[in-house]
């Protein structure tokens, strides 16, 4: 029993000492922290007003993103009464809704089949005139050598060309008078405001003639029908009930629209 005590004095007296070290490092004063010193960040300017994007200006000059989108849209807004004014759709249409009466049809083909044939076969008549004012125009104002007011100038004498070769002297010297415009030269010093009226006249009266030539056939067919159901005592039957299916026999058996469609074509050529 003696001898257990004695060998354990060693492990009372290591774990005095070691109470001892951990009561005197609590004790002893901790020093603080050193505070890092962080950098501020580089005070950032107020935002200044937005400046606008450059874009080519209608005057040779950079005008703002907003005064494009205006003239843009004002131009979108502009577009039929121009495609009516500069281009032979006022003719073709004309002639198409002709022949449509004169066949004894209210709604066959329809106002949007005589459009969009009529659309197609604008854009197949003018490509060529398109061509011409997208290499003229179009293309140095892609690249930046010419201003969009230039452009509008470069493009004006091709559409001038085709307006004045289909327009007759008699309509430009009725605008020239009502302008009291100086007599011109030649054509090309005659202003656009004469030749978009004169040209759409011109249009409208060669659609009228082209109309009552389509008209002339047919109408012999109502007359006759109407002829035979009178002396045969048919008074009761309208003669439209038997004149329409042959003139629509006859417009099919000659290929009509072939004809029709070549001849308002040719007539541009």
């Amino acid at each position: 029993m003696r001898m257990r005590r004695i060998c354990q004095m060693p492990m009372l007296l290591a774990l005095v000492l070691a109470l001892g070290g951990i009561q005197a490092a609590v004790a002893a004063p901790v020093d603080p922290p050193v505070p890092v010193p962080v950098p501020l960040p580089a005070p950032v300017p107020p935002p200044g007003p937005a400046a606008p994007l450059p874009l080519q200006g209608l005057m040779g000059q950079n005008t703002s993103l907003a005064w494009t989108i205006v003239v843009l849209f004002t131009l979108i807004e502009l577009l039929p009464a121009l495609l009516l004014a500069m281009s032979p759709f006022v003719r073709i249409l004309v002639v198409f809704h002709f022949l449509r009466q004169a066949l004894g049809l209210q709604s066959t083909p329809s106002n949007q089949t005589l459009i969009g044939l009529s659309l197609f076969l604008t854009f197949f008549i003018m490509q060529p005139v398109a061509a011409q004012i997208y290499d003229q125009s179009v293309v140095p104002l892609e690249k930046g050598r010419i201003t969009a007011t230039r452009a509008l100038e470069d493009a004006a004498p091709p559409m001038r060309s085709f307006m004045l070769k289909y327009t007759r002297e008699k309509d430009l010297a009725l605008f020239v008078r009502m302008a009291k415009a100086p007599r011109p030269r030649t054509p090309a010093d005659l202003p656009m405001r004469v030749i978009f009226p004169a040209y759409m006249i011109s249009e409208l009266k060669a659609g009228f003639q082209i109309g009552l030539v389509l008209f002339l056939p047919f109408l012999v067919i109502d007359l006759v029908v109407a002829s035979v159901t009178t002396s045969v005592g048919m008074l009761q039957l309208p003669p439209v009930v038997i004149s329409t299916p042959l003139k629509i026999l006859l417009f099919v058996m000659v290929d009509g629209w072939h004809l029709v469609v070549g001849s308002l074509v040719k007539s541009f050529f």
